[in-house]
């Protein structure tokens, strides 16, 4: 249960320090929430924990799958200007993009 905690406290470490930053020097926070530092570390913790190297696979295979489809969020944000949508709008819209996304990574890993 330890681990589990350490686990959640160093990721919200990383996600609050970019949320704080992201005031500061927006470019620098984008670019640290875009690395892949939470999928390298669940990667290593899932195997670790499991010691299963085919679902450790699978996870790998899922994340690599979910980053285009979780990328599908960011799209109504591209074009909130130019088509005039006000934040609540845009972050809706965005959220339903982001159920598109979900529903599209499940049906191509159920084919795996």
């Amino acid at each position: 249960m330890v681990v589990f905690f350490v686990k959640v406290l160093f990721s919200a470490v990383i996600i609050s320090f970019a949320s704080w930053l992201s005031v500061k020097k927006p470019i620098l926070a984008g670019f640290i929430i875009a690395l892949p530092l939470l999928s390298i570390l669940s990667i290593a913790f899932s195997y670790a924990e499991h010691k299963n190297l085919d679902k450790t696979i699978l996870f790998a295979k899922s994340i690599v799958i979910g980053i285009p489809a979780s990328l599908t969020f960011f799209l109504p944000f591209f074009f909130a200007k130019t088509l005039g949508l006000n934040f609540i709008t845009t972050y809706c819209l965005a959220l339903f993009f982001l159920v598109l996304g979900f529903i599209a990574h499940k049906l191509i890993m159920n084919n795996f």
